[in-house]
């Protein structure tokens, strides 16, 4: 089985929907998809993410199934540098999220006194819930850390989400800290992320992720890819993105 996450395109944050950029990141990606067998479609309620899809669903004559649980990652934190003021919880400066160890393992990095203040464990758990769910609709059933292969298929299912909770479902399925994702990755708007099973004994499949943030159809058509979700690669680059 494969599942394919796409982040939307260049959002424009204060309408929910596409820059004009982000508009051809799409249209280019729609032009990808269409190669592509594809069994089932999942999309999040918001709208930069649906408008996304809608160019890839139009080009296929397909529908998409909306699921809460696809939007963007909503646990906000009193951050340390900003202990008065609200923040996505996937958004931390290296220096504090880092200093804490239990941010590095599976087990605890939700059990911090800031993560708990924002029921983040607890978001997270609703996500992973619907995604086991969903899958075991497709044949997959969790069995700990790795999954019961029921119905078996190399049946490939697409999300249309978000970057925040696209890392929460890659440390679902790959059992490892969102954290280290969160802060030490970055998909591209419009980039399209690969996780495959593994069925190396009969019955029991892991997934393994075989591609991760994946542009080259922007770069097909010249199209370099937005800037969303980085932070200045010098602190003296006035252009680029500080917080």
């Amino acid at each position: 089985m494969k599942l394919l996450i796409v982040r939307h395109g260049d959002p424009d944050y204060e309408i929910d929907s596409l820059t004009e950029k982000g508009w051809r990141e799409a249209e280019y990606l729609a032009e990808r998809l269409a190669e592509t067998d594809i069994a089932a479609f999942y999309v999040s309620p918001l709208d930069r993410a649906k408008d996304t899809a809608s160019l890839t669903l139009k080009r296929l004559g397909r529908t998409a199934e909306e699921c809460p649980w696809l939007r963007e990652f909503n646990a906000p934190i009193l951050r340390p540098d900003l202990p008065d003021k609200r923040k996505v919880c996937w958004d931390w400066l290296p220096q504090d999220w880092t200093a804490e160890e239990k941010y590095f393992l599976p087990e605890a990095w939700s059990e911090t006194e800031i993560m708990r203040e924002g029921h983040v464990g607890r978001e997270y758990a609703w996500v992973a819930e619907n995604l086991d769910a969903l899958l075991e609709r497709h044949g997959y059933r969790r069995r700990g850390r790795c999954y019961e292969a029921v119905r078996p298929s190399s049946d490939a299912i697409l999300f249309f989400c978000h970057f925040g909770v696209e890392c929460v479902i890659l440390s679902h399925l790959l059992n490892i800290s969102p954290m280290a994702l969160w802060h030490g990755t970055c998909a591209a708007p419009a980039s399209v992320t690969t996780v495959v099973t593994e069925e190396r004994r009969r019955g029991v499949a892991s997934f393994r992720m075989s591609a991760f943030g994946d542009i080259s159809h922007l770069y097909a058509h010249g199209e370099p890819p937005a800037f969303s979700a980085r932070f200045r690669e010098c602190y003296d680059n006035e252009w680029e993105r500080r917080d």
